[in-house]
């Protein structure tokens, strides 16, 4: 799911830097020499906050960023790096250097990759991005628009963890909340978790599915047969979305999309649900496109992009 790391780099950082290591260092000299190192900090002030020099900087900046930007796009080596940015041979390489110095490229051979230090930021801006908190503002929104019941749920074995819940605006209650877990093949938001997979992994969830509901106090009336499911969870997969028929809760229908994260990996859902008279089919299939853009919001939130459609040459 918060949103980004703190904005402290530049001159203000470099400021505060030089300024306690110049503390530390007049603390052991003479008063004359704090004099001086006094004024080496305003004349260091003074050069980072001259105009153009912020503005060589910004520039430099921007360049090391185009570079990453190119590297993850494939490119690899200094003529194709200098290609992208505009820039002379012995830039490129100084550029490319200090980024491989400081860990954000590496070299190999035949080129550059993305270096470790940008494992370790996307590291910590995960745990600084958490899924409920990033999805919330998208939940909210999808709430307000349908005025029913939005869950938000991840996959825990063969079952989804409800994870966030906003209850409907229309007076009902459902005996899903936080923290509840239901089988993935019987609710709409676990099926969407499994777009993903095989057709046997289909399979072995909807056994598991009915093996546990058998033994459950509850147990729904609408629970498709093997050949049924295995045709709608290939329908499901081919449109990017996922229907709850009855199959969990007598009378309540739901509509759910998946979540994807930067990898492209499905690793949540979120679903739109409601009793019958106010999810008929032609309801439902309306509110396809609306629950995929929600949920392609927050993927995208999460570091998801969608493919590319890939040109096709013309042959003349």
């Amino acid at each position: 799911m918060t949103k980004a790391m703190p904005q402290h780099a530049g001159p203000s950082r470099s400021l505060a830097t030089a300024s306690a290591q110049n503390s530390a260092i007049a603390s052991a000299n003479p008063p004359d020499e704090k004099r001086s190192l006094a004024a080496d900090d305003a004349a260091r002030a003074s050069t980072l906050l001259d105009g153009s020099q912020q503005q060589a900087g910004t520039q430099t900046l921007l360049r090391g960023l185009a570079i990453l930007e190119a590297a993850a796009a494939g490119v690899r080596d200094l003529r194709s790096f200098g290609a992208v940015l505009g820039t002379t041979r012995s830039t490129t390489h100084r550029l490319v250097s200090s980024l491989v110095q400081a860990r954000y490229l590496r070299q190999v051979q035949g080129g550059y990759l993305l270096g470790p230090k940008l494992i370790e930021l996307g590291t910590i801006a995960l745990e600084q991005m958490p899924l409920t908190a990033v999805a919330r503002t998208h939940l909210q929104a999808l709430a307000a628009h349908t005025l029913d019941t939005i869950h938000l749920g991840v996959r825990d074995g063969d079952d989804v963890l409800y994870i966030d819940k906003i209850p409907g605006q229309r007076g009902l209650e459902m005996r899903s909340r936080i923290g509840h877990r239901m089988p993935l093949a019987s609710t709409g938001i676990g099926k969407a978790m499994m777009l993903d997979l095989s057709p046997d992994a289909w399979r072995k969830l909807y056994d598991a599915s009915r093996r546990a509901l058998a033994g459950a106090s509850f147990r729904p009336q609408n629970e498709p047969d093997p050949d049924a499911f295995m045709a709608r969870m290939t329908t499901y997969a081919a449109g990017g979305y996922t229907f709850d028929l009855e199959e969990n809760e007598i009378s309540i229908r739901c509509v759910a999309a998946p979540v994807r994260d930067a990898s492209g990996a499905i690793v949540a859902a979120l679903s739109v649900a409601s009793t019958i008279p106010y999810m008929p089919l032609e309801r439902m299939d309306e509110l396809i496109p609306v629950v995929q853009n929600e949920a392609r919001a927050i993927s995208q939130e999460l570091g998801w992009r969608a493919p590319q459609p890939v040109a096709r040459r013309i042959r003349r």
